[in-house]
């Protein structure tokens, strides 16, 4: 596994880029250019992709430009790329990117969720490059940064390593049009479901959104069988998360994980809170959908922890080693990069 630098005084320079959606309707336009505003203080280089405050239809720009300013951005000299948003249809630019060519160039950092796990995940199955899992940039377009962000601006200069949960977090955003900086609603205690009553595990991450994960599968990007053969003695732990399934499709669509062997390896389940939290579908909860495919693995489950689409997120630094330990509701997760 290749690991890009982190940032430092010297190696300083973030791309924003938009692979997926642009910052052009609000909350969302305010709130990047306040996250600018916040990370030029913090001393950091800010390069402005082309495609960041432009849309075309429900994406930022066409496959092909979508793709171009990401490749551009990779093999500039910038230090890390970071999405400025999600989205539906960044899949469609795969095809447009040279995985080939970043496999052979020097691996850089890239971080962003849900519809940027099209990425996330692809570079790390295809050229071996770790990812971060974690915020996009309007998410620090807040008037305080919020203490979880901080924590993630110190992963992203290599400061830390081993992050600890939340005791509560965000189910209804205060955020709005008129009132876009608002910092998190931390309204809901957080509350994990474990499969044992006591989790430790540790092995290779990989995952991200299943809305997206689920469109790999079977095409040319899907190479999870050679990275299971790859990191057999390490054992995968899965980190997923769910936006718009609701508990029905959540299932079949780890069903279909499951069955095309994606899980064949795989040493434990970490899932995130998902956007649809605490709903059911003719009495099947999102936490039943999760058990009744995933139980008879015999390999440790937690469930709703801190990071996906309801805030704050712990940043997860998908290829990395990582251990593991869930009580209660008490979560540590530590990162080797190994």
């Amino acid at each position: 596994m290749k690991y890009p630098q982190f940032l430092n005084k010297k190696e300083n320079n973030i791309t924003l880029i938009a692979p997926s959606f642009g910052c052009t309707t609000e909350p969302y336009n305010s709130r990047l250019k306040l996250a600018i505003k916040h990370f030029n203080d913090l001393g950091f280089n800010i390069i402005k992709g082309p495609n960041i405050f432009n849309t075309i239809g429900f994406r930022s720009n066409t496959n092909l430009l979508c793709a171009k300013e990401f490749m551009d951005s990779y093999l500039s000299n910038t230090n890390l790329l970071m999405s400025v948003g999600g989205g539906n249809l960044m899949n469609e630019i795969l095809d447009d990117i040279d995985f080939n060519l970043i496999k052979d160039s020097p691996p850089k950092w890239f971080m962003g969720y849900s519809d940027n796990t099209n990425l996330t995940f692809t570079l790390t199955t295809l050229c071996d490059v770790a990812t971060i899992y974690g915020p996009c940039a309007p998410e620090f377009g807040q008037t305080k940064l919020d203490l979880s962000l901080l924590k993630v601006i110190d992963l992203l200069k290599g400061k830390q390593l081993e992050f600890k949960g939340y005791s509560h977090f965000e189910l209804q955003s205060l955020k709005t049009e008129d009132n876009p900086y608002v910092g998190y609603n931390y309204d809901t205690v957080k509350k994990l479901v474990l499969n044992q009553n006591k989790i430790e595990m540790e092995g290779r991450l990989l995952g991200g959104c299943i809305d997206c994960l689920t469109y790999i599968i079977g095409t040319p990007y899907d190479k999870v069988k050679e990275f299971n053969a790859k990191y057999k003695d390490d054992g995968i732990i899965w980190f997923l998360e769910a936006c718009d399934l609701e508990a029905w499709n959540l299932k079949l669509a780890l069903l279909q994980m499951k069955r095309c062997g994606w899980f064949e390896n795989a040493k434990g389940f970490i899932f995130g809170r998902p956007l649809k939290y605490n709903t059911d579908f003719i009495g099947l909860t999102m936490d039943d959908a999760v058990l009744d495919v995933l139980n008879d693995l015999n390999v440790p489950i937690i469930i709703n922890a801190d990071f996906g689409h309801l805030k704050p997120q712990i940043p997860i630094i998908c290829g990395s080693i990582a251990n593991i330990k869930a009580k209660d509701n008490n979560l540590k997760i530590s990162y080797k990069l190994i």
